[in-house]
This record gives structure tokens, C-alpha cells and sequence, in this order.
């Protein structure tokens, strides 16, 4: 197999032979150890006999920097170099390595890799410290006091040798309960400039491996026709032509018959039987509408009475206030449905075992859905269903759908075979786009209502779009009152201070499957409100700093750490500074995921009209910065990310099928989209928060208000290309 490390034999490998002090957490919650010869372990942090410390990451790595920041509370803990730590993922093991944020349930997603794993993750490096220099003090007969690790080296009291010599004697020790962390006035790690991604090195060479590089022993590889319409189910199908494939072996209806899946020898010759198949689809139950008529009808839910509401304040206390408004200010705003479109398109390859078991290559952003998946679907016992995590070439929310799409597609193409072959599942960048999961369409409408100074004394929001947990297993935490959080995010939880606020939610008609999308609702809420503060700025005829700043001089943490990034933003971007002929900036700013991220654009406007985004300076505070470099690079990520589905992008239907296929249609960012991007860290000291998702909500409407006072129209309805030309 061309996979030379499976998870599995990484775990027998590692503790063959050796004693290997294992450090992690108890289904109970408190630390424990391994001391192994042999065998699975679950640990945080190993440490083997000749030295090495191998930091085990129960975050997926994406391109999102994760295993890089926990690598580096482990190094931190333990006064080692961040490039001496190696990082490997850990196994699906939701007692142990669950996300403290999501209950017994081990996935990444939320931006909440490194925020949930702080204290966890230096406390595991802590015990081990605390554990290796009471084994050594033990061996040289000293007070464990005199000593000092550094560099994978306990020196003191006359003494020195490497921390393998001790890791045997460390593993018979208890593991304390509450083991000293650093003081952060100590930190060496954390918080430093270091370019030491941990993901970089085995990528560039080639020895990192991602889904996509899974080839294994005899394998077939499976590619699923699929219905244009959501909602379509096979009738029937017909596979004369894709017997004529070389290296096509048979074609299947998926038990559910949402699709037809075809098996072959490799890659192309999948693609090619599967495009060949004549597939007759039953559309009685699909969608038909086009994106015209969807759009219509969001528009015309947000005119109507809001099918339920998400303030305390109602409708009728805010119409009050606005019929005593000196003025309001009214848009009605639509965005549209937005794919993914990660660079590595799914895929996920299932292996079966010996003992009747199944091994899942995956990049896995949530190995707890690979494995019931797994259980459900095949009949499958846990105990007997392994996931081996591997790199992501992207996934920005797709690799987590609420109901595992692709691995339920897996789980039955395996399920219609005889399960003694390995079947590995690809979809193609056209597959992603016309048949994947969508940030669902939203229309807003928001009526402001100004005193005669211009400050807002009433704010009515109306939003309607596709719900996303709804019917889903997390409808539970995230539905209440019928309001789906994730529809209205971001506006009244905002950092702002917006007096006289309601905000009323319609659920719109499912159009399509829908998902989170990078930033989830914050994606479209953000870019509303941020337009909406500037549009209301314009109309007191104040400065869009300051008039963000009114919302924010309460003494509540939101306002501090929101004004702080505001005047952070601002002031390196030169806000207010004299600007070139043809040249304009706009501010926006958002709270999201417990993090604070302000952004100016500036552009240029050539005499034709066309716009040129010169440069993004972004400010954000996400708490302490673990590691900066990576922050940075969200960010940008974020920006790019955020700008460019604001651009150009959209996902329209015709009759209910997608229209847009690759990349031509459904246009990234590029590279000369930006010339530049600045990024400034705001110093703090609160416990981390996310960035993985924070950059892209106010991307959008920094470009936007920056086109509006360049003399551009106010773009309410995206995408953007509508409106405006880009260079």
C-alpha cells in the first residue's frame, strides 16, 4: 500500500519493544498515563527512550495550522523547541479525545481547535515535565528543585542526560493531579515569532498524506451518479455503455437510491463508467425551482410578519420607535447559496479487517461521524472500527455535514459489494459543486431608525433562509423558541450596543442540502450589518469609525475589545490619512467565535469604473496567540476566502439543478484579486478563541463600503459583479 503509516501501525510501532510514557487524559477527565510495551494508547503528549516527544493531536489538520498550535503547548510545557516536536493524529477515541465543546463527540470545527485545548494540552506537557525531573531527581539522589529540563536535557546538580534515560522510571510514577503550568511572563513558545508549522516539512516532500493519496492493496474505486435536482431518487439505470470502460467492474443503486455508484480498477476509469451510465431519476419529490423565484421568495418573507422572533423586544415596541425616528434608513439585502469548493474534493477510503472490522482513511474533521457512520450503516461494533486521520487539502465546514453525507455514501458503496475489497469513494470538483452541500441563501431587511443627531434608536431585522440544524442531531442545542441561531448569529449577540432591537426569522422552504460554511452565519449576517452601520453612518453624515465607536463605549468586554481592534484597524491602515485620486477605504468589523476582527479596505477605481482592492489591514483579537504566524495566515486565509465569494460567486439553479461545475463558473480568489494584506495582533491576555473562521465575516463589507464612498453604488445584492467591474 502507498500509505506506509497507517494509525495503527504508528501505535504498535511507537511502543514495541520500549517502555513509552504516554501522558493524556481519563474518560473521567483527569490525567492518566501509559506506561506501554506494545498496543493502542491515547495519550496528548509520548515520549519515547530515545527522546523523542510526539505531541498527539485530536484536531484535524486542514491547512488550518491546529497540529502546529498544539505542538506548540506541548513544547511550551516542556521547554523544547517547536520544531523538535513531532505531531501524529489520534485515533477515534471520543472519551478521551472529544472536543470540550461538543460534549462526548471528537471533531474539529467552530474555530475552536486551540480553545478548547489550552489548558488541556499544557497541562498534559506539565504533568510530563513534572514527571521526568522527579524520575531523574530519584536516579541522581537530589532534590528534584535542582534540576531543569530544557531542550529535551534535565541538567542540574551536577548532573545532565537526555529525558529518554527517565522515561522509563517516570512511567511508574502517579501523574499529578494539578501539575504547575508556566507563567506566561515565561513563555518561550507561546506567543513567539516562530515559523515552525509542523504540517510544512512532510508536505513539500511529499511523506505527509492526504485522503486523495489513499491507494491501498487491491482497492476499487467507487464514483456515484447522482441526481441533478435535490430530492431526485433513481428509477432505474442502465450500465451497457460503462461495461465498454476499461477497468470497470459493476455498477450499483445505493440502498437509499440517491445515487448509482460505479466501482472500477482506478480513478479515471470510475469517472469515466459513472459518466457513461444512463440513469432514469424519479423528481416527483425533487426541488424545480430556479434561483430567481428562491431569491423572490426570501425577499418577500423578510416584507411579511417573521415567523418567529429572536429578541426579547418585538415587532410592534420597535414600529413604534421607528414612527418617531428623524429618518430611517431601509435596505433589503439577498445572498446567495455559496459551495465550499476546498481544494482536495471529498474522498474517503474504507479498508476492511481480518476480524471483520473496518480501518476509515479520512480526513476526518469529525472521526466520532466516521465511526458511527460505520456502526450504523454496516452493523459494524466500535470496537472493531478503526479511523486513520489524514491530512485535508482544505474543507472549510465541508467535511462535517449534519447527517456525514460522504461517508454514509462510503458506508453503503461498501455495504453493496462483498466487503472484501477495500473501496475507496472520490469525488470529482464537478461533483462538489453541482451535487454538495451549500451555505443556504438569506434575504435581510433592515429598517434603522436615526434621532436628529444620528445615532440609531431603533434597529427592526428581518432575516429568512433555509435553516441549517434544523431536523439535524444538534437542532437541540442550537434551535430555541423555533429561532435557529445559526440563521441570526452575529446581529443581535453582536459586540455593538444597537438600542431598540428585534429581530424576527422566517424559515425559508429547503431549496437545496445545506451546511456550515466558513464562519456559518456570520458569513452573511456580518456582511449585512457591516453595510448597514456604514449606510446609517452616511446618513448622520459621520465619520464610519467613529460611528462604530458610539456602539461600543459601554465598559462590558465586548465594547473594549471591539473599539480596541476598531482603532487598531484604523490606525494602521492610515484611516483618515489623505488618499491618492481614485482611491477609497472602508472599514467592517465583527465578533465571531469569541474573537474580534476589524478590517479596512482600500481600493482604486481606474476611469472606467473598474475596482482594484490595493490592500486589506486587519486587526484581531482572539486572546492569547498561540502561535502568530499561523493567526496571521487565518486571517489572511479568511479574507481571501471572504472576498472572493463576495466578488464573483454564487450558486444559482435552473429548474432546480445546479448551473455553475468547476472552477470557471465557480471562480476562487486569485492571487492578483489583493495586491497586499497587512495583519496585526492585538495583545492580550484572555484565554485563546478562535481564528480559523473570524477574517471572513468582515472581508465582504470592508470591500463593499469601500466601493460606497468611492462613489460606488451601496451593494446590497450579491454577488458583487452585478454591480461593479474587478481588474
Amino acid at each position: 500500500m502507498t500509505i506506509e503509516t497507517t494509525r495503527r501501525g504508528f501505535l504498535a510501532s511507537a511502543g514495541a519493544a520500549i517502555t513509552v510514557l504516554a501522558i493524556g487524559a481519563d474518560p473521567r477527565g483527569a490525567l492518566a498515563k501509559t506506561a506501554m510495551t506494545g498496543g493502542n494508547f491515547t495519550p496528548f503528549v509520548t515520549i519515547d527512550q530515545d527522546g523523542t516527544v510526539t505531541a498527539i493531536a485530536k484536531h484535524f489538520e486542514g491547512g488550518q495550522g491546529a497540529a502546529t498550535g498544539l505542538a506548540a503547548l506541548i513544547a511550551e510545557e516542556l521547554n523544547m523547541r517547536l520544531q523538535d516536536i513531532q505531531v501524529a493524529f489520534a485515533p477515534s477515541d471520543p472519551e478521551r479525545y472529544n472536543n470540550l465543546f461538543f460534549g462526548a463527540f471528537q471533531g474539529t470545527g467552530g474555530s475552536t481547535a486551540i480553545a478548547n485545548s489550552y489548558v488541556q494540552y499544557r497541562t498534559a506537557g506539565a504533568a510530563a515535565r513534572q514527571m521526568l525531573l522527579t524520575a531523574a531527581a530519584a536516579e541522581w539522589g537530589v532534590d528534584a528543585g535542582a534540576l531543569t529540563l530544557k531542550d529535551g536535557q534535565i541538567t542540574g546538580a551536577g548532573h545532565s542526560a537526555g529525558i529518554g534515560t527517565f522515561v522509563e522510571a517516570a512511567a511508574a510514577l502517579d501523574v499529578p493531579a494539578e501539575p504547575a503550568l508556566k507563567d506566561p511572563a515565561d513563555f518561550t513558545v507561546i506567543g513567539q515569532e516562530i515559523r515552525a508549522r509542523r504540517d510544512t516539512a512532510d508536505k513539500i516532500d511529499g511523506s505527509g498524506k492526504f485522503a486523495m493519496d489513499v491507494h491501498l492493496d487491491n482497492q476499487m474505486v467507487a464514483a456515484i451518479a447522482r441526481s441533478p435536482r435535490f430530492g431526485g431518487v433513481v428509477a432505474s439505470f442502465d450500465d451497457s455503455a460503462a461495461r465498454d470502460v476499461p477497468g470497470f467492474i459493476m455498477a450499483q443503486t445505493l440502498p437509499n437510491k440517491a445515487g448509482v455508484v460505479a466501482f472500477a480498477e482506478t480513478t479515471w476509469a470510475a469517472f469515466q463508467a459513472r459518466d457513461a451510465l444512463v440513469v432514469d431519476w424519479d423528481d416527483s419529490n425533487a426541488e424545480t425551482r430556479s434561483s430567481d423565484q428562491i431569491r423572490d421568495e426570501l425577499i418577500a418573507a423578510v416584507n411579511d410578519a417573521p415567523q418567529f422572533t429572536a429578541t426579547d423586544m418585538d415587532a410592534a415596541a420597535v414600529d413604534t420607535l421607528l414612527q418617531g425616528a428623524a429618518q430611517v434608513v431601509e435596505q433589503t439585502f439577498y445572498l446567495p447559496l455559496l459551495a465550499h469548493s476546498p481544494m482536495e474534493p471529498l474522498t474517503a477510503t474504507v479498508e476492511p479487517t481480518a476480524d471483520g472490522g473496518v480501518i476509515v482513511h479520512d480526513g476526518a474533521q469529525f472521526p466520532t461521524a466516521d465511526t458511527m457512520v460505520m456502526n450504523q450503516v454496516l452493523e459494524i461494533p466500535v470496537e472493531k472500527i478503526q479511523v486513520n486521520t489524514l491530512y485535508a487539502g482544505g474543507f472549510f465546514g465541508r467535511r462535517a455535514t449534519p447527517n456525514s453525507d460522504y461517508l454514509v455514501e462510503l458506508a453503503l458503496a461498501f455495504a453493496v459489494t462483498d466487503r472484501t475489497r477495500p473501496v475507496k469513494l472520490v469525488w470529482s470538483r464537478e461533483d462538489d459543486v453541482t451535487g454538495g452541500y451549500y451555505r443556504p441563501a438569506f434575504a435581510h431587511k433592515i429598517r434603522a431608525g436615526l434621532d436628529g443627531d444620528g445615532n440609531i434608536i431603533a434597529w427592526d431585522h428581518r432575516v429568512s433562509g433555509q435553516s441549517i440544524f434544523k431536523g439535524t442531531a444538534f437542532e437541540q442545542m442550537i434551535v430555541h423558541d423555533g429561532v435557529d441561531h445559526g440563521s441570526v448569529e452575529g446581529i443581535a449577540d453582536g459586540a455593538y450596543a444597537v438600542p431598540g432591537m428585534h429581530v424576527g426569522l422566517t424559515d425559508a422552504k429547503p431549496a437545496t442540502s445545506v451546511n456550515w460554511w466558513r464562519s456559518v452565519g456570520h458569513s452573511h449576517t456580518g456582511y449585512v450589518m457591516e453595510v448597514m452601520m456604514d449606510a446609517c453612518a452616511d446618513a448622520a453624515g459621520a465619520d464610519p469609525v467613529d460611528y462604530r465607536l458610539r456602539y461600543l463605549s459601554g465598559d462590558s468586554a465586548d465594547a473594549k475589545r471591539m473599539a480596541a481592534t476598531i482603532r487598531l484597524a484604523a490606525e494602521q491602515a492610515g484611516w483618515g490619512s489623505d488618499l491618492p485620486a481614485g482611491r477609497s477605504r472602508g472599514i467592517a468589523a465583527h465578533k465571531s467565535f469569541n474573537s474580534y476582527c476589524a478590517q479596512v479596505c482600500e481600493i482604486s477605481t481606474d476611469a472606467d469604473g473598474v475596482v482594484q482592492i490595493e490592500k486589506f489591514t486587519a486587526a484581531i483579537d482572539c486572546g492569547v496567540a498561540v502561535t502568530p504566524d499561523v493567526v496571521r495566515a487565518q486571517i489572511e486565509g479568511g479574507i481571501g476566502y471572504g472576498v472572493g465569494h463576495v466578488m464573483r460567486d454564487a450558486i444559482t439553479l435552473q429548474d432546480g439543478a445546479v448551473a455553475q461545475s468547476n472552477f470557471p463558473d465557480y471562480e476562487p480568489l486569485r492571487i492578483s484579486d489583493i495586491k497586499a494584506i497587512d495583519v496585526h495582533i492585538v495583545p492580550s491576555a484572555e484565554a485563546p478563541t478562535g481564528v480559523g473562521e473570524p477574517g471572513t465575516p468582515p472581508a465582504g463589507p470592508a470591500l463593499a463600503n469601500a466601493i460606497a464612498r468611492s462613489g460606488g453604488p451601496r451593494i446590497t445584492m450579491l454577488p458583487m459583479v452585478g454591480a461593479v467591474a474587478f481588474a
